[in-house]
């Protein structure tokens, strides 16, 4: 698990099917402190409806992604876990 900013959100008008209907995130890795930056920006999808500027819990487990979307095939890394208060 790590924290991210949503710094915006991605629209597509190509993309894998298991992807149709979900909402695309771009988010920045935070460092401990939860404010500094870290890294280049990442795609995430999210189920939450995070908005811009807010911090999330992202998580890179392939299995949960791949039952949150019910595809065994998605190229999905990033998942939203939660929004921070």
């Amino acid at each position: 698990m790590v924290f991210a900013k949503v710094i915006g959100s991605a629209t597509a008008t190509v993309k894998h099917p298991s992807l149709s209907g979900w909402k695309l995130l771009v988010v920045r890795m935070l460092n401990a402190d939860r404010k500094t930056a870290d890294g280049d920006p990442v795609l995430a999808i999210d189920a939450f409806g995070a908005a811009r500027g807010q911090c999330v819990m992202l998580t890179s487990d392939g299995k949960e992604a791949r039952q949150l979307i019910g595809d065994d095939r998605t190229p999905v890394r990033w998942t939203v876990m939660g929004i921070c208060d």
